[in-house]
């Protein structure tokens, strides 16, 4: 620089080299900002063995942001080691002590809407993925003891809407409306590889709880099994025809579960790549009177328990309980909105507390419903 003369002084070059290393200040005044990513360190896989669950403490008071109606519950986490609970807001996620059932906390999310909220296994870390449609997508990790602001992930043009944080913490795969995985490091911010199999958006990602395995999927029912290490491709995994909504791991990465549009549940034996089990119309609404054709049943969420166990929901308004063999367990339903001519409300998210002793439901109302799980 510059093209085709003598090259810059070395002092200079120097000085801009200082500039950008400094924080790229506008003047001698302006505040430098912290680096997303590279302070952050992983957590050992043994190091929360001993040590007590983390919950907030003492977070800094947040007002919510004013919409003109509540804010449905689109994102929702379970930590897995405390009686904790993550839901998504407008630009914040709260945190509600399951056992209380009170808001303990929040964390800022100025970014948008939070569409994906997952603990670390050591539960000391929450992921928080989203944006703006058509303007921005980024994947966040927060302490949760202080609500600190660890690392920043992505740079996308539109919000992201499935992402999940590797178990040993030193990963994040993001996925949307671009087709593409791609899988970040936690500690430097880089672009380790990109993902591009999928033909539709992407809607689903999942670390298997052992680190070996990346599942995805898409909008038009594809799940794709990938090696977590080095992106390579491991095999398909063919049952839904319509759009994939959830996958989840069970603990011992020896299952993994998906749910669709298609009104199905797949219990996957990762091993073989064969379904296990499998529930058709799992959420089939009853049909009303007088209509006719086909009845939409999907399955919108679904989660695994600390022993095998998985909570679905879906349009049926019904919350599901299965047990590891796949056999239905306990049944909820939603009530409808009293405040708004009894309006029937999805639940869109469903997750099991840390001992698998409750369901916690959201729904399109923004409200939180509790189920206490009935053992045979």
């Amino acid at each position: 620089m510059p093209p085709e003369n003598d090259p810059l002084p070395k002092e200079q070059v120097a000085l801009i080299r200082a500039w950008i290393d400094s924080g790229l200040r506008q003047n001698a005044g302006s505040k430098v900002e912290k680096k997303q990513g590279v302070a952050f360190t992983p957590t050992s896989m043994t190091d929360f063995d001993d040590t007590p669950p983390a919950m907030p403490e003492a977070l800094s008071p947040l007002k919510p942001a004013r919409t003109l109606r509540a804010f449905p519950v689109i994102a929702m986490a379970s930590s897995p080691r405390a009686p904790l609970l993550a839901v998504g807001s407008y630009e914040r996620v709260e945190f509600v002590n399951t056992q209380s059932q009170e808001t303990i906390g929040a964390v800022a999310f100025p970014e948008g809407e939070p569409h994906v909220l997952r603990f670390s296994r050591s539960g000391r870390l929450l992921m928080v993925a989203g944006g703006r449609p058509v303007q921005n997508g980024v994947a966040v990790l927060f302490d949760v003891k202080t609500g600190e602001r660890l690392a920043k992930m992505g740079d996308e043009a539109d919000a992201i809407i499935a992402a999940d944080l590797s178990p040993d913490e030193r990963r994040v795969a993001i996925g949307g409306s671009g087709r593409m995985i791609k899988v970040f490091s936690t500690e430097t911010g880089e672009l380790l590889y990109r993902l591009v199999k999928h033909t539709d958006w992407v809607t689903a990602v999942a670390f298997s709880p052992d680190g070996k395995h990346l599942a995805t999927a898409d909008r038009v029912g594809n799940i794709h099994l990938w090696d977590a290490e080095n992106g390579g491709v491991i095999r398909p995994l063919a049952e839904h025809k319509a759009s994939v909504t959830a996958l989840e791991w069970r603990s011992d990465s020896r299952v993994l579960a998906s749910s669709g549009e298609d009104g199905l549940i797949v219990w996957w034996d990762v091993a073989k790549g064969w379904p296990l089990y499998t529930k058709a119309k799992a959420h089939q609404p009853k049909r009303p009177s007088g209509v006719y054709g086909e009845i939409p049943n999907g399955v919108l969420d679904l989660r695994f328990g600390p022993s095998g166990e998985l909570v679905s929901c879906g349009r049926d308004q019904k919350v599901r309980v299965w047990s590891s063999d796949a056999e239905e367990v306990n049944v909820f339903t939603l009530p409808s909105d009293s405040e708004n001519n009894n309006i029937k409300n999805l639940p869109l998210q469903s997750v099991l507390t840390f001992n698998g002793a409750t369901a916690i439901t959201g729904d399109s109302a923004g409200r939180l419903h509790s189920h206490a799980i009935k053992t045979k």
